[in-house]
């Protein structure tokens, strides 16, 4: 029987197609897409996931920058200026970097880890639709690259009044925001689905199969 999907922009149903290598299925009436056959597109986001997880431990464990001034050096980390600014009464502040910057992309890279990583062995996990939903609600709020540019700019204004060191985290946030945005680029829902549907009649053709199992 023919698959049919649904256009996300305008909700034509349509009829799938095999793309080629490449290929984008687009709709016929808004032109918006809705599939593209990206060559290893599994892979490589799961890939790009793996090492997003890595470099966003390292970013929360080593300092971000560390400033010398009259002898004295000062160093933090993600997570201590987020205890200074609270510290301080600006915590309202302090919980605005906590959510966007550590929060929302440690949620959204263990979910996508959580998804991806069993269907690559062979496993559909539970409660997939949740974790997708959640994936789909957290991803507007991480904000990397707002807090990498805000970064930027305080190091330049503070680099007239003392020695600025960047640290290793600093390098990592950097890592962190191209392998979520080259995930993101390589991420397909349709090829998503398409590895649950084909684990799951691979189970319903083996249960079949199995001694006592019914064959249609």
């Amino acid at each position: 029987m023919a698959s049919f999907i649904a256009c996300h922009e305008c909700d034509l149903l349509q009829r799938e197609i095999v793309l080629p290598l490449g290929g984008t299925a687009c709709c016929r009436r808004c032109g918006g897409v809705l599939y593209r056959s990206i060559p290893g597109g599994f892979d490589r986001t799961l890939a790009y996931m793996l090492a997003a997880a890595v470099v966003f431990v390292v970013a929360n464990a080593f300092p971000i920058v560390a400033l010398e001034a009259q002898g004295t050096r000062i160093s933090t980390t993600l997570f201590g200026s987020v205890r200074t600014l609270h510290n301080q009464d600006m915590t309202s502040v302090a919980a605005l970097v906590f959510v966007t910057t550590i929060l929302m992309p440690a949620l959204e890279i263990g979910a996508m880890l959580y998804m991806l990583l069993p269907l690559k062995l062979g496993l559909v996990p539970k409660e997939l639709p949740a974790m997708f939903r959640l994936v789909q609600t957290v991803k507007p709020w991480g904000m990397v690259e707002v807090f990498m540019l805000g970064t930027l700019v305080s190091l330049a204004k503070l680099a007239h009044i003392a020695h600025v060191l960047p640290g290793v985290a600093i390098w990592s946030f950097g890592a962190l925001m191209f392998l979520l945005a080259a995930a993101a680029s390589s991420f397909d829902v349709h090829d998503l689905w398409a590895h649950v549907d084909a684990l799951e009649r691979g189970a319903q053709e083996d249960a079949a199969g199995a001694p006592g199992g019914r064959t249609l």
